[in-house]
């Protein structure tokens, strides 16, 4: 009956939380994959905002070349 109890006390078999181990490598892969998640994110934004500038900038330069060409 002492091993059942000891088992009720402790859910881990007798290793304290403090020394549990188990679960740390998938923690520090998730914060990885958070860190890379928030970089792309980042890159993706701001690559989007020069993209999108330099499209802009196209479509002003061919709206003269066309206003130009009608004249």
């Amino acid at each position: 009956m002492g091993k059942a109890m000891n088992r009720i006390r402790s859910p881990f078999g007798g290793v304290s939380l403090a020394r549990d181990e188990r679960g740390l490598s998938t923690v520090e892969y998730v914060i990885i994959l958070v860190l890379i998640a928030a970089a792309a994110i980042s890159l993706w934004v701001t690559m989007g905002e020069k993209l999108r500038a330099k499209i802009d900038g196209a479509n002003t330069e061919l709206d003269k070349v066309t206003i130009e060409g009608k004249k």
